[in-house]
């Protein structure tokens, strides 16, 4: 047991509390990397059952005041009325294949006196943060539109100013263009009758994995190689290797013999000259 006293050595107990830190942090962000594939593969799932689920009624979904549950995100839903055209907000910085636009959400206005805001789509515009009005109408008269719902946006980017914003929060536009609105928000499937000038449509999300569960195995992978690491470290020096260090026992012993014997030779070699 005596060889394995280099452990007990503050160098060997700092690298060995370090290899453990990296691995500890190694293990979480591969469960964070799995916990994001878990989340990816639920949400797909509902996906998938609301597309095949059909259009509903939006009062079946949505409610003035109420938060789109989770589960009802990009569930398909009809509504019926007039577009609230002078109402309409931009939503600036939402860029297309590099290009720069912004999104176009417009209240429709319902037969109870309620709205629900419609991103009808995206318009391309000089420059990432232009909240020009200059964008394409809506058709006039009433317009029967279906869509996916969507949850509300959080956070500063949410806040609207001269009816511009970086992202819908049906709280924040309600509030902006004093109207009553549905909790959410609908990114246009169809309208009918359609535009003369119609929008570029969502862009739907990607029903696969992702990359998530190969980024886990990685972050799991990389903890056992330094784990790995430490013990072939702590064998090489158990054998006489040169550890992690750079040192091997024998250079050590050869070492402190030079430096013993270094005195000697000095003092012949003054003696030889004098």
């Amino acid at each position: 047991m005596h060889k394995l006293r280099f452990l007990v050595s503050r160098r060997w107990i700092v690298f060995a509390l370090v290899v453990v830190g990296l691995a500890w942090v190694a293990w979480r962000l591969g469960e964070w990397q799995f916990h994001r594939l878990e989340d990816r593969q639920q949400r797909n799932a509902i996906i998938e059952r609301n597309e095949e689920a059909g259009a509903r009624p939006v009062a079946e979904v949505m409610a003035p005041g109420q938060p789109v549950a989770a589960s009802e995100e990009w569930a398909v839903v009809e509504a019926t009325g007039t577009y609230a055209v002078e109402d309409t907000v931009i939503v600036r910085y939402r860029t297309r294949d590099g290009a720069a636009g912004v999104d176009v959400v417009v209240p429709l206005e319902l037969a109870d006196g309620s709205s629900v805001l419609v991103d009808r789509g995206w318009f391309a515009t000089d420059n990432r943060g232009d909240a020009s009005q200059d964008v394409p109408e809506p058709p006039p008269g009433e317009v029967t539109v279906t869509g996916w719902v969507r949850a509300d946006a959080e956070g500063d980017s949410t806040q609207v100013s001269d009816q511009s914003t970086r992202a819908v929060s049906s709280v924040e536009i309600g509030e902006a263009l004093d109207r009553e609105v549905m909790g959410g928000w609908l990114d246009l499937r169809s309208e009918s009758p359609e535009p003369e000038t119609p929008l570029l449509p969502v862009e739907m999300p990607e029903l696969d994995n992702g990359p998530h569960f190969f980024y886990g195995l990685q972050w799991w992978f990389f903890g056992a190689l330094a784990i790995f690491g430490f013990f072939y470290l702590m064998y090489d020096e158990w054998r006489g290797g040169r550890g992690p260090w750079g040192r091997t026992r024998g250079d050590t012993a050869r070492g402190d013999s030079e430096a013993a014997q270094q005195p000697t030779v000095d003092r012949e070699h003054h003696a030889r000259q004098e």
